[in-house]
């Protein structure tokens, strides 16, 4: 007769746990454990997590986005686990339904995307699942990736005998880069520090012969995802460590025009405001439109604007404003065969999936 508690124990799914502190990680296992097709380890923060998975090798990981008091530690610890080519599979479990943090999620290697007001149950479902090779999400957090994958500028630096140069992490940080993000930007995106981000940079310069991030962009994005830049005040706005620089209207306007989702917001902001040209709420909004069309990074900062300046206008200057952004984007589009470098860069892609 066989053993039904050892097939039990060999068939059984090792799952690792590790919630936002060591009371919520012992809850959650024993809820778990009560499942007996599961076998549970616990971790105790983002190094406990690593030692555990890099040693226990679990099936599944159940891993909150919350680690050791950041909001980001735990994208930043699966993305590195799963650099170190485990083959444990990572739910991560998240406070936020909001876009960029499932798109976080998905870009550091989660398999499931799993929000706390959901059922234990539903949990052990999920864990099941993403053991047996699924995607656990639901259809909008696919659509996100989905969107977010079309939208990602295609890096490519190859060699003479089609060699790629960049690893994979240098690529992330092209990507990166090429969204429009500075160095903490994509220093958080990444879970590393920016002293680590510059340095990255610099081996992709002396590894490219490029001495500039403008120079480095017109480099790997291929030609059909590309146009040329606006040398002097890309250079400038892709070296500044923040989200304004100084520069007259009419060159924000040109950037703005480019499709340069930081210039957008400045042309935004100048007319909101009346600084440097006439006050136009109008024109204000339309800006805010377009640059919510072209960045999906900063979608949040740009629709809570949007929202308090849509207060102070009447119904028919949103659709005004909504008519002239649209006619402002086809005109775009048509310039052109392709999207523009910025605005592709700008489609909030965390490293992709």
């Amino acid at each position: 007769m066989e053993d039904t508690s050892q097939n039990k124990a060999i068939l059984a799914i090792h799952v690792l746990v590790t919630d936002s502190s060591p009371i919520h990680t012992q809850l959650l296992a024993e809820a778990l454990a009560r499942n007996p097709d599961f076998k549970i380890t616990m971790a105790n923060g983002s190094a406990e997590l690593a030692s555990k998975a890099t040693e226990a090798k679990p099936d599944v990981a159940v891993v909150s986005s919350y680690l050791d008091e950041d909001p980001t530690r735990g994208c930043g610890i699966i993305r590195k686990l799963g650099i170190c080519g485990l083959n444990t599979r990572f739910v991560l479990l998240l406070d936020s339904t909001k876009r960029d943090a499932i798109l976080e999620a998905f870009a550091a290697g989660a398999r499931g995307i799993f929000h706390r007001h959901e059922s234990l149950e539903t949990l052990a479902n999920c864990v099941r699942q993403i053991h047996a090779g699924q995607i656990w999400a639901s259809a909008e957090q696919m659509s996100y990736a989905v969107e977010a994958l079309a939208s990602a500028p295609h890096i490519r630096a190859v060699n003479a005998q089609g060699v790629d140069l960049l690893s994979k992490r240098e690529r992330d940080v092209v990507t990166s880069l090429a969204a429009g993000l500075s160095n903490r930007e994509i220093g958080a995106r990444l879970g590393l520090s920016q002293h680590t981000i510059k340095n990255y940079l610099l081996r992709i310069f002396d590894k490219l012969g490029v001495s500039t991030r403008v120079e480095l962009l017109s480099r790997t994005l291929t030609p059909d995802a590309s146009r040329p830049p606006i040398q002097s005040f890309v250079s400038a706005l892709l070296d500044k460590e923040g989200p304004d620089v100084g520069a007259d209207v009419a060159t924000y306007r040109h950037a703005a025009e480019q499709g340069l989702t930081r210039a957008q917001i400045k042309m935004a902001e100048i007319h909101l405001h009346g600084a440097g040209a006439e006050r136009d709420p109008i024109a204000a909004y339309m800006w805010y439109l377009i640059a919510e069309k072209t960045s999906l990074g900063i979608q949040e900062k740009i629709a809570t604007d949007k929202r308090k300046l849509a207060e102070t206008l009447t119904t028919d200057q949103i659709l005004e404003a909504q008519q002239r952004a649209t006619l402002r984007l086809t005109a775009q589009s048509g310039s052109s065969t392709g999207t523009s470098t910025a605005s592709r860069h700008h489609a909030n892609t965390p490293g992709q999936m």
